[in-house]
């Protein structure tokens, strides 16, 4: 469903009768009638309508989020927010970037529409923006040759499925953030579809080494043994970026806790 699009057809719908009496009906009726139906809540949901679509489109939009693809950063059920205009300013409906503000950086959390599919959006963390080479080898990550920065903390309890992963730190251009490892699952991936850039990724016994093409980005996320991203469906073209996830407000299974920014 594409919500920006009914939103937007709802503005126009409201705005039009909101217009048409202000410009016409409104001076045929007689002093002190009452307005038609129509009129009356046409005119009172166009400046809501508005408001919400202007918010949505150009400042911020709520997510919720749906796997534990990223867990422990976020976590299923988590309501989030996503910056709209931090990578630059798009026209809604049609998504086409008219001003270009910034890029997305390695570590930044980041909704974007799925390649795949694009009616989807998904969320990850940046790992590689264009011209990067990103290699994943035995669980451990590297860009442009260089290791990320790791450090081993205390194993991570899923408290639904009532098991151990292991977890660390990764320091990824000064970002801090965590990660975690099936100690049980195989280094090796399979199940990798074929995607636009296929020939810059070499996939061997012990992972994947990805060149990321210009205009694109390379996503994982930080649940690694867990999560459908980069290393299986390829890279995330720039016009596909919706925003970047900045601040949790809500989750009903834990009200208090989960609220508030995160990395």
């Amino acid at each position: 469903m594409n919500f920006a699009l009914i939103l937007f057809c709802l503005l126009v719908a409201s705005g039009a009768v909101w217009f048409a009496d202000l410009l016409v009906f409104r001076k045929r009726r007689a002093p002190g009638a009452k307005e038609p139906w129509w009129v009356e809540y046409g005119a009172s949901f166009f400046p809501v309508i508005l408001l919400v679509f202007v918010l949505r489109s150009f400042v911020v939009e709520p997510f919720k989020i749906p796997s534990g693809s990223m867990i422990p950063t976020l976590e299923i059920g988590d309501f989030i927010l996503v910056n709209k205009f931090t990578y630059g300013i798009r026209l809604p409906v049609i998504d086409k970037k008219i001003i270009d503000i910034g890029t997305p950086r390695r570590g930044d959390v980041v909704v974007f529409r799925y390649p795949v599919d694009p009616s989807l959006d998904y969320i990850k963390r940046v790992i590689g923006v264009p011209g990067d080479k990103v290699a994943y080898q035995n669980k451990r990550l590297s860009i442009n040759g260089e290791p990320v920065e790791t450090r081993k903390i205390d194993d991570y309890l899923h408290p639904e499925r009532l098991y151990y992963s292991r977890q660390f730190t990764e320091t990824i251009d000064g970002v801090e953030h965590r990660v975690l490892n099936d100690q049980d699952a195989p280094a090796f991936l399979s199940g990798a579809i074929r995607f636009p850039h296929w020939e810059d990724c070499l996939y061997n016994n012990v992972g994947v080494i990805c060149t990321v093409p210009e205009g694109h980005y390379f996503m994982m996320g930080d649940n690694r043994d867990n999560s459908q991203d980069s290393r299986f469906w390829g890279f995330v073209p720039d016009e596909n970026i919706v925003g970047k996830a900045f601040f949790i407000w809500l989750n009903f299974s834990d009200p208090w806790k989960r609220i508030g920014s995160f990395k």
